[in-house]
């Protein structure tokens, strides 16, 4: 199919590009691996793409003084992959990074971006939302932040665009893990799940500590699992166990669709979980 009309601009500066994109109809354009598909297909409509590539204040990776990480939103999903600070202090971003797509997706594809496609589950927000990150955004009045608890209840503020993503330091004995169903048409994600959980080396038989557990495309939208937290915090589960926490949530609490049942997905749901958790663990 061919692409609608459109106008098209690149600024350089945050400032120039958000007084743009308020005015109605103007879309982000950034990597536009999803974008530019949907503008084709027409399930995606625009009177003006905004393209950030020309704004080098959002790129790169740096410690915080906090020890965290903030990651510019057009940190691409090829440089996540391969950043030692990122791998080391955030594995479950890092392995849902590598997750997406392939790799020349993962060479265009940027944080920001995944983060904003709204309209089908992506590979980052549950590894933001189990890390318990900060998102940075900026509007034409100014720039403001949104946890990542927030956003996926609330999405992100009408006429915002994601600038940075903020990671807080690991505390001692906290690792993560990410696992992923994808499907194999598209490689989007039929289920992905990502878990950050606390361990006290020094008393290995300890419960599960500092447990968060986030899911997307089981359900509606990426959603923190809170009700199978409270069952598994306190504890050192097996596999049932954790099977057993899922079967304990409501049915309709997942989204059939693409050939499944609420069901398999609820189950598909504990057993990713399970593994994430068995190798967060196991560090």
């Amino acid at each position: 199919m061919i692409l609608t009309d459109f106008e098209y601009v690149r600024p350089s500066t945050l400032g120039e590009a958000t007084a743009l994109l308020a005015a109605p109809g103007s879309r982000v354009l950034a990597g536009g691996q999803s974008l530019l598909v949907d503008l084709k297909t027409g399930e995606g409509t625009a009177s003006r793409l905004v393209d950030l590539r020309g704004v080098t204040a959002l790129r790169g990776i740096r410690r915080t003084d906090g020890g965290g990480l903030r990651i510019g939103a057009l940190t691409t999903l090829a440089e996540l992959v391969a950043d030692p600070a990122v791998r080391a202090q955030a594995p479950a971003l890092a392995e849902a990074a590598r997750a997406n797509g392939d790799p020349q997706v993962r060479n265009l594809g940027t944080v920001g971006g995944n983060l904003a496609a709204t309209e089908r589950p992506t590979d980052l927000p549950p590894a933001v939302l189990a890390a318990g990150a900060t998102l940075h955004v900026g509007r034409h009045r100014g720039q403001s932040t949104v946890r990542a608890d927030d956003y996926a209840r609330d999405g992100l503020p009408e006429g915002s665009v994601i600038t940075a993503i903020e990671l807080p330091a690991p505390a001692p004995g906290e690792h993560s893990a990410f696992e992923k169903t994808a499907d194999r048409a598209s490689r989007y994600p039929v289920c992905a799940v990502a878990v950050r959980v606390t361990r006290d080396t020094t008393r290995p038989d300890d419960g599960l500590t500092g447990l968060r557990i986030a899911v997307t495309g089981a359900t509606a939208r990426v959603t923190r699992l809170t009700g199978v937290e409270r069952l598994l915090t306190g504890r050192a589960p097996d596999t049932e166990e954790v099977l057993a926490a899922f079967r304990a949530q409501p049915e309709e609490f997942f989204t059939p669709g693409r050939g499944t049942s609420a069901e398999y997905l609820r189950h598909l749901a504990g057993v990713l979980t399970a593994r994430a958790l068995s190798r967060a663990t196991s560090i």
